[in-house]
């Protein structure tokens, strides 16, 4: 495992191994110069491959000939900061083991492990890689959708980012609530070579892959989105029986009207806005009346999933749904005025049901006295005829 250049008689030693460290003597003639070599060996567990949350342990290991100093050992993160890890093992001052804090996706890269000591004099710089196999989303994304629309749930994956060489599947399954039946929609494989297939699993739930979309990405499309495609869409990553998962949760969002249909004149209808589960604390919905007044307007109390307001006369109304200020999706209602004829009809309808109504009530009150009368006359012929019947006697001609 070694060399030496005939032109300036360096001596290289090639796949160098704790066992080389050592004293090293050149003798020329009557020169003798000795080099003394201190060999350092730094290990990542899983060979610098995890999971979001996983926690690294580094193990730096120092060979000499001389006693073993007392190292300070600094490491520094991808972005060049400092990262303070716990100490787990120094006692012989030959191992030390360091374990780092929860990793997630955006801590791949190249990091530094920083040797120092005063004596002997040592200032050396280790580098190491971390990739980290991930989501680029947030941990739990929230999604508003409105019905009938169409919405594209996106999970976008790092591996060709981080230069991922190995081989690792998923699976996209969906919730409607929380600890609920879980549904697989699709799974998919990547290879080494960064190729990617995915299988539709689901014939019941109503959705596409779209054939273009963006590179490493997992990616669903409700082309007609209905008020219980709502819950949690769960994308899931498995490597070597490990896995990590990345949600977005769908809220859908309807509007309608009790009754429904135009509004007659003098009439009210309640307008209802909902929303397919519970909102965060910093979200709300709103009802409003275009070119309305503040009195136009009605809000839903903290975690309602409802609201509704009471309309008595035409008039376009929109719902919103706030988050932080911000509208994020909206739907109108158009409140229509009754033509007249259909106020009288309406009233005609209603007067006509009502001596409809009454009319039957009398017809049920006269057939129900002529039945009873019928009844008495039925049971005195009845007692008549046992009269009769117990008194009747027979004479007889002498």
């Amino acid at each position: 495992r070694s060399e030496i250049n005939p032109n300036n008689k360096h001596l290289k030693v090639l796949d160098l191994r704790l066992s080389d460290a050592g004293i090293y003597t050149c003798e020329y003639d009557s020169h003798t110069v000795s080099i003394s070599l201190h060999v350092f060996k730094l290990t990542i567990s899983l060979d610098g491959h995890f999971l979001p949350n996983e926690v690294p342990e580094l193990t730096l290991m120092q060979n000499s000939s001389h006693s073993l100093p007392d190292l300070n050992i600094t490491l520094f993160n991808n972005n060049n900061n400092i990262v303070r890890p716990k100490l787990l093992q120094n006692k012989t001052r030959q191992k030390y083991i360091l374990k780092l804090k929860q990793l997630e996706a955006t801590d791949s890269g190249t990091w530094i492990c920083h040797v120092h000591s005063d004596s002997p004099l040592i200032n050396q710089n280790i580098s190491f890689d971390v990739k980290v196999l991930g989501f680029q989303n947030p941990d739990l994304e929230r999604k508003y959708a409105t019905v009938d629309s169409t919405v594209i749930l996106s999970w976008r994956l790092n591996f060709q980012k981080i230069k991922w060489k190995e081989g690792f599947t998923g699976q996209l399954n969906w919730e409607q609530q929380e600890s609920a039946t879980s549904h697989e929609l699709l799974d998919f494989n990547i290879t080494a070579r960064g190729e990617q297939h995915e299988t539709k699993k689901s014939i019941h739930f109503w959705f596409e892959i779209p054939e273009r979309k963006p590179e490493s990405t997992i990616e669903v499309k409700l082309p007609k989105v209905h008020f219980n495609h709502s819950g949690q869409y769960q994308c899931q990553l498995a490597y070597n029986r490990r896995y990590t998962q990345s949600k977005i949760e769908l809220v859908v969002m309807k509007v309608s009207a009790n009754p429904v249909g135009p509004l007659p004149s003098g009439a009210e209808m309640t307008l209802i806005c909902q929303v397919s589960s519970p909102l965060p604390s910093n979200a709300h919905l709103r009802w409003e009346r275009v070119n309305g007044t503040q009195t136009d307007i009605k809000k839903s109390k903290q975690h309602e999933v409802k609201v509704e307001v009471n309309v008595s006369a035409a008039g376009l109304w929109n719902c919103h749904l706030i988050e932080d200020n911000d509208k994020k999706i909206s739907l109108n209602y158009p409140v229509e005025e009754a033509p007249v004829w259909i106020s009288y009809v309406v009233i005609g309808a209603s007067i006509g049901g009502s001596l409809l109504v009454f009319g039957l009530a009398c017809l049920c009150i006269t057939s129900g006295i002529s039945w009873q009368r019928r009844r008495q006359r039925a049971k005195r012929t009845a007692q008549a005829r046992q009269y009769l019947l117990e008194n009747k006697t027979c004479q007889c001609q002498q």
